[in-house]
Order: structure tokens, then C-alpha cells, then sequence
């Protein structure tokens, strides 16, 4: 007896994964609207995104261009008064917002995805490639950060790629080492088991069976990295590690510095560029411990029902 055909319409299975994508989409976006700690990240992060993208919406003056009274307190005309050299502060802070946010996006991205190739990999080849990752790990980091940068960027020629490369160079061991734990987690898991038996190469095994399943570690991984990268970056150029000749807002405090400002009574010129790190940080942050509490439930803060009561 013949069996009779299904009938189906074209795109159907295509839909169906696409409803289920566009429904997890909607169930994370109502969390983070949910979640206090997510909301006040996401519109910090998207004001930095804004002011990085169209700066010159915002600050009509040239950041680079001397041509005011120098050393002037805030006013109708510069918001954060001028520099010692007749530089508008309030331009240069709204311009150097870029190259800053630039930098700390992409040393997250990188040393997040160095991160993952090599504990993961660790995990799942395990043996000698195991033991030899591991040691690699293990020894970048047992070394002392902040000195391992200031030698790097000392003997390297300063600019956006040397901070870029040093960076990474140093900020993605400890996130190796967590996905690795994660990794041999899964590795004796049933969808594995059935990958290597159906014969699939290992690069296929990690990056489809297994990168997958630990999306929000990898997400978790890039946040706090950016948390710690914003910071590094601006003490690095403070310390005159950096380009000078290249606007961000550790080359604003280390001129803020070498000039003097706090002394000279020009405290906008070294707070302002501080508060902006410490602002981006804290959107990192905050959309961080909000990424936890809505990927772990118990770490989530237990609301009592209006009406139930009192324990």
C-alpha cells in the first residue's frame, strides 16, 4: 500500500526555527526590561554607542583645535572650560568616546573568542593538547598584569594597535580556564557521543555541538572583560603608554596630569575623562550582573506576591 504524502508548505520548518528564534528574542528582551540592573546597562551603553557613533551631533567645537582662552572655568560656551592650551574639554571628551569604546569592543571580542578556542579545545581534545593548553593558561595567569603591560606597551610602538594587541595579550587566560571547567562539563554528554559516532571532525564537534551550549558564559566572558579592559586602557594611556597624538579619554588624563590641572584649579579636565571610564564601566557592569541573574535563577532576587503573607 503506497504511503500517502504529507503535504507542506514551503518555508514551514524555516519558519518554525525562525518563530522559535524570534520568540527567545522576545523572552530575553522582556527580561531585561524586567530587570533593573539591565535596563539602567543597556541605556548607558547605548548612549556611549550614540555619542561614539555621531560625536559631532553633540560637540560642535574641534576637539584638537587651540584657539580659546586657556585654562577657563566651565561656561555657557564650553561646558567643562578649556584645556592649557585653549582646547575645548567638553569636545574632547565627547570625540575621544570612540577610539575608547572601539578599543575595549574589540579587545572584549578577541580575547573572549581566544579564550574560547583555546579552553574548549583544551576540554574536549583533552590529553597532551589538554595538559599543554592548560600550562599556557596557567602561566599567563600567574604573571603580574599591570607590570606584563606597561613592559609590552613600553617596548612596542604606542598607538590604537599596540593597545589593542597587549590587551588581549593579557586578558584572556582566566576566561580560558573557566570554559575549560565548562567544557568538561559537556564533553561526556549524549549530543557528543552522538556527534563523534556519526564520525563529525572535532573543529565541527566544538564550534557546533559545543560553542552553542555556552552562550551565556561567552557572553559573561565579553562584559566582564570589557569591564576590566575600559580601565586598563585608560591607565595605560595615563601612564603615557599610549599615542598621544590620538583622542581618548586616557591621553585626556595623562595631558590633565602632566599640565597639572587639578592643581591649577581646571578640575573638569582630569574628572571628567575619570567619570566617563567609570560611567562605561559601570553600564559593562551592570548589564553583566543583570546577564547572570536572568541566565541563573537562583541568582535572581526573590519578589514577594502583593497579598502573600509575611514569612
Amino acid at each position: 500500500m503506497a504511503v500517502p504524502a504529507i503535504a507542506t508548505e514551503p518555508g514551514l520548518l524555516g519558519g518554525t526555527d525562525a518563530a522559535r528564534g524570534s520568540q527567545a528574542l522576545r523572552r530575553f528582551t522582556q527580561a531585561i526590561v524586567r530587570n533593573r540592573k539591565a535596563t539602567a546597562g543597556v541605556i548607558i551603553l547605548l548612549i556611549l554607542g550614540f555619542v561614539a557613533a555621531f560625536p559631532g551631533l553633540i560637540a560642535h567645537d574641534d576637539p584638537q583645535a587651540a584657539i580659546y582662552d586657556q585654562s577657563i572655568g566651565p561656561s555657557a560656551q564650553h561646558l567643562l572650560g578649556t584645556t592649557q592650551l585653549g582646547q575645548d574639554v567638553f569636545a574632547q571628551l565627547i570625540w575621544g568616546t570612540r577610539l575608547t569604546l572601539i578599543v575595549t569592543v574589540v579587545v572584549s571580542a578577541i580575547a573572549t573568542l581566544i579564550s574560547m578556542v583555546i579552553g574548549v579545545t583544551a576540554a574536549y581534545v583533552g590529553g597532551m593538547t589538554d595538559r599543554a593548553l592548560s600550562l599556557i593558561t596557567d602561566v599567563f595567569l600567574i604573571l603580574p598584569t599591570l607590570p606584563l603591560l606597561i613592559v609590552l606597551a613600553s617596548y612596542l610602538p604606542p598607538g590604537t594597535i599596540t593597545l589593542i594587541v597587549v590587551l588581549t595579550f593579557t586578558s584572556w587566560a582566566f576566561q580560558a580556564r573557566q570554559l575549560r571547567s565548562q567544557g568538561l562539563s559537556l564533553r561526556a554528554r549524549d549530543f557528543l557521543v552522538a556527534a563523534r559516532v556519526r564520525g563529525e571532525k572535532t573543529s565541527y564537534i566544538i564550534l557546533v555541538e559545543m560553542v552553542p551550549t555556552m552562550t551565556s558564559l561567552l557572553v559573561a566572558s565579553f562584559l566582564g572583560l570589557a569591564v576590566f579592559v575600559v580601565g586598563f586602557a585608560a591607565g595605560l594611556q595615563f601612564l603615557g603608554l599610549g599615542n598621544s597624538t590620538e583622542l581618548t579619554w586616557g591621553t585626556m588624563l595623562y595631558y590633565a596630569e602632566q599640565s597639572g590641572a587639578l592643581e591649577a584649579g581646571n578640575a573638569w579636565w582630569a574628572l571628567a575623562p575619570g567619570a566617563a571610564v567609570a560611567f562605561m564601566g559601570a553600564g559593562f557592569a551592570l548589564v553583566n550582573y543583570a546577564f547572570d541573574e536572568i541566565s541563573n535563577p537562583a541568582l535572581r532576587p526573590v519578589r514577594r506576591r502583593h497579598g502573600s503573607p509575611a514569612a
